[in-house]
């Protein structure tokens, strides 16, 4: 293949786009995107679509999705998630109950693999690993407490959810 053609194809191709399956949950569009890192190493990129017109605060529905640059074992990402929900104000025996059906959920990932989270009108989850439907969570609360580890203001990483929102700088 001609190196031009390559280049074109993945310019054309839509950067961390939803699954198949969840673009007729909603009238979806590209809200923001930004970088993880931690010490320096880069561990996802993020990207925010919201339903309909922008949002002055998200709402749901809204899909959030993660592009891993390095491998992580989901066992790692459950903890990490249930870790900033306790540190956000989860209470402890929602989180009992969520920690076991993250673990159940969240796969092992490699760079280039994509989760994406979509927080449902309904106030649950659902989740897919690249473009394979993982399950849901029928939880509000859980919804909620989960999309906040991005998109609350006392989140660990602010520029990231200043990036997702498309906040301006300071």
């Amino acid at each position: 293949m001609r190196p031009w053609l390559l280049l074109l194809m993945l310019l054309a191709a839509p950067a961390q786009a939803l699954p198949e399956a969840a673009r007729g949950e909603a009238d979806w569009r590209r809200w923001g995107s930004g970088e993880m890192s931690w010490l320096g190493f880069k561990l996802y990129r993020a990207t925010l679509w919201v339903a309909g017109e922008a949002p002055a605060e998200p709402k749901p529905p809204l899909a959030l999705v993660l592009e891993y640059r390095r491998a992580i074992p989901g066992e790692r990402i459950a903890l990490a998630s249930e870790e900033e929900m306790r540190r956000l104000g989860a209470d402890e025996a929602a989180l009992a109950r969520w920690s076991g059906a993250m673990r159940a959920l969240f796969p092992d990932v490699a760079p280039g693999d994509t989760l994406t989270g979509i927080h449902l009108p309904s106030g649950g989850a659902r989740f897919y690993f690249r473009e394979r439907h993982l399950g849901d969570i029928a939880d509000a609360e859980f919804a909620r407490r989960f999309f906040a580890i991005w998109l609350d203001p006392r989140t660990r990483a602010p520029q990231l959810r200043g990036a997702l929102l498309q906040l301006p700088p300071g």
